[in-house]
């Protein structure tokens, strides 16, 4: 069994492939973390409680009770009663006084999985995961809390979330409330995570674990460009292949908070879930609030474990699309081709010329509805602009089909335009303070998904529009974050409940969406990458990764997003030259085989390119043809990074039994005076026999990865080139 209770001894056990977690009980009933790294194989002990130690348990040594609480390695800690390190729940009761204290009062243990309501989360058969629910309570307050973990044994993923009960008679206000922690002795950790901004999100950042709180978050009403929901703390010199790593990924789509806490006695708390700014949920009697899902491993053999890890995870218990293990069309998307600047007659001129080169593809993107030739209007107005559209989409679509290429089309249906019959109509259906002007960005306001008239509103635009032609594919934006927190909805007591019953509005509409077109290929998209988080995999099998399409840039905004994230989640296209973010200008051969390491399609206008690059179109998509399953399904192993030698970039791509490895290198900036550059390449069998496919080149599994392989043969900047090793023996 993968999850296990010693009655003797109080530990719950869960144990996966290759890790354990052990979860102790002491005598007054406080639940404490033993233990979480490589498997063990004997029996458990819970010393690494630290019991017997001074200050003691509150049974042997009452009057050090807050000694032993700020000290005591919580699984999950409460605020208010002595433990001043970072609490995961704070409750406030109706005399105003913030404390609570949780004793384990009993448990359940179960093959499976239980849904969360309202909520994305990890699912699994019976016999592929085991949950282990804690039930605790705080007798004062008649608080149940449920702390549930569910282990699975393939993965090496333990999945964490906590429910909160009010069984007691007072109403309470939930003021905090983390969805996992993670207390264990420092062994001089350095804190690994993921920053950015618009058109650069997701570069790896890491330093040294110092004493007190260093956190990334996002109090913006999504997951954000700026931070991202994920966490990871590495011991020194940990690489791709080697050291140890304890890593958090969140489930959410919204505020959040991922913290790394170093105390006074050199211990770490590592703590994960909902942000407290601007959050305070009523708990009135016989009510529960859910939080959401926590994804947490272990990895002993580097980083490479753990991304591998992650990504077997995702595809196999997070992404629900039957489009997750299937091919994706080859697309064509609007918007650098033409911005608002588009009619039926250019848009069928895209199509006609893209499926000559084996594009399958057309997605129109931004300006197709109300008045909108520019980003001042119309968001909310969803009605065909039939001067640009002639005809109406009907048509169009059947002119698409007709040419041989399936239709795609952009919505942002969270948001709402000042300049907007909507607007007009319902002002009061913006997120705003009363008596307080809205702040605008990019022209636009948020509607308030917290009411449910907007909600159906914004799903019968949707749905209406999809049923009225033969749609396969749906982008769904959201092009700006939340500020001017008040909805007209809500009543003073629960206006800090807003962030989050907006991102259950966003939830509830994409479910109603896949649920009624089970078929839609769903891409979501926030200005790029803002919302790209495990909470929109659950509904959509790939995210648009960012704005910036740049091959150069992409590599660090790639690398840093494969960390956690499946190629096959990526959203990325082969864009015009010079790049419309930065200008730079990169063969198209690079272009290709950047945007290969992801869901693969174009941004571009193909009646425009140079000829040399449109010949290399039809190649590209053969290319694609070729690879896409390996890509989907394989193992990712990063080799070697530009964003930490400045000079080059490679990764490869291996099938699970090891047959075929695609390596993909990249030269950003030739060397003068150079020879040829050795990486140790990885993902093969070592007792294998591989030939580099077109050439009569053969080499040991073991000779490739511990002696190296050498790249040859490049001059210039922005080379790169692909490497397709099959296995002979």
């Amino acid at each position: 069994m993968s999850v296990y209770y010693d009655g003797n001894k109080k530990i719950f056990g869960l144990h996966t492939k290759n890790t354990s977690y052990l979860i102790g009980i002491t005598p007054e009933g406080y639940v404490g973390h033993i233990y979480y790294g490589d498997r063990l194989q004997k029996e458990t002990e819970a010393y690494l409680l630290r019991t017997e130690e001074a200050p003691y348990t509150p049974s042997v040594n009452k009057r050090e009770k807050s000694s032993f609480l700020d000290f005591f390695p919580m699984e999950f800690p409460t605020g208010g009663v002595g433990d001043y390190r970072e609490s995961c729940l704070n409750i406030r009761n109706e005399d105003g006084c913030m404390g609570c204290e949780l004793f384990y009062e009993g448990h359940e243990i179960f093959g499976g999985k239980k849904k969360l309501e309202g909520l994305p989360a990890s699912f699994g058969a019976e016999e592929q995961v085991q949950t282990l629910e804690l039930i605790c309570k705080d007798p004062v307050l008649g608080l149940k809390v449920i702390l549930s973990y569910s282990a699975f044994e393939e993965e090496d993923i333990i999945a964490r979330s906590v429910q909160v009960v009010n069984e007691g008679t007072q109403k309470l206000k939930i003021e905090k409330v983390y969805s996992a922690c993670l207390d264990m002795d420092n062994e001089s950790f350095e804190m690994l995570s993921l920053h950015g901004s618009w058109a650069r999100e997701r570069h790896i950042q890491q330093g040294e674990l110092r004493y007190g709180k260093q956190m990334v978050s996002s109090a913006r009403g999504e997951s954000s460009h700026q931070e991202h929901p994920f966490l990871a703390l590495v011991t020194p010199g940990t690489g791709q292949q080697q050291g140890k790593v304890y890593a958090m990924n969140f489930v959410y789509s919204g505020n959040f908070i991922a913290q790394a806490e170093r105390t006074q006695f050199d211990m770490v708390r590592m703590v994960m879930g909902i942000h407290q700014e601007e959050f305070c949920w009523n708990l009135k009697p016989g009510e529960a609030f859910q939080a959401p899902e926590v994804i947490l491993t272990y990895s002993g053999q580097g980083l490479g474990k753990m991304t591998r890890s992650f990504h077997d995870f995702y595809r196999n218990h997070m992404i629900r699309s039957p489009y997750n293990h299937k091919k994706r069309p080859i697309l064509i998307n609007n918007w650098e081709a033409t911005y608002f600047d588009f009619n039926t007659e250019k848009l069928l001129d895209i199509a006609g010329e893209a499926k000559k080169d084996g594009i399958e593809m057309l997605v129109m993107d931004d300006g197709w509805f109300g008045k909108r030739n520019l980003d001042d209007s119309s968001l909310g107005d969803w009605q065909v602009n039939e001067t640009k559209i002639t005809g109406g989409l009907k048509a169009l679509v059947e002119k698409v089909n007709e040419i041989g290429l399936e239709f795609g089309i952009w919505f942002e249906p969270e948001m709402i335009s000042p300049d907007s019959e909507l607007y007009r109509q319902h002002p009061d259906w913006a997120i705003q303070i009363r008596g307080r002007e809205a702040t605008q960005s990019r022209c636009q306001y948020v509607l308030d998904l917290s009411r449910p008239e907007v909600l159906e509103y914004v799903y019968d635009c949707v749905a209406k529009i999809l049923h009225s032609a033969n749609i396969v594919y749906v982008k769904w934006d959201m092009n700006r974050q939340l500020s001017d927190l008040g909805s007209s909805w809500l009543d003073r007591e629960s206006q800090g409940e807003l962030f989050h019953r907006y991102v259950l509005g966003v939830y509830a509409l994409q479910e109603r969406l896949v649920s009624e077109f089970p078929d839609l290929l769903l891409e979501n998209c926030s200005g790029g990458g803002a919302r790209f988080d495990p909470g929109m995999l659950y509904y959509s099998p790939q995210i648009w990764c960012s704005d910036d399409a740049d091959a150069i840039e992409r590599l660090v905004i790639q690398e840093g997003t494969s960390l956690v994230y499946p190629l096959s989640t990526m959203g990325a296209h082969v864009s015009d030259c010079p790049n419309h973010s930065v200008g730079r200008v990169t063969p198209f051969e690079t272009r290709g085989h950047v945007a290969l390491a992801g869901t693969f399609g174009y941004e571009l206008d193909i009646t425009k390119i140079p000829a040399e690059d449109r010949k290399l179109i039809p190649e590209q998509t053969r290319m694609y043809h070729k690879y896409h399953e390996l890509i989907r399904e394989g193992d990712y192993y990063r080799i070697a990074s530009y964003r930490e030698n400045h000079l080059y970039d490679c990764w490869a791509v291996a099938s699970k039994d090891k047959k075929e490895v695609l390596v993909t290198y990249v030269q950003v900036l030739g060397v003068p005076n150079s020879h040829s550059r050795k990486l140790y390449l990885q993902g093969f069998d070592p007792e294998g026999v591989y030939r580099l496919e077109d050439t009569e080149e053969r080499y040991t599994g073991e000779m490739l990865m511990k002696a190296g392989f050498l790249m040859r043969g490049f001059w210039g900047d922005f080379k790169s080139r692909l490497y397709h090793f099959i296995r002979e023996a």
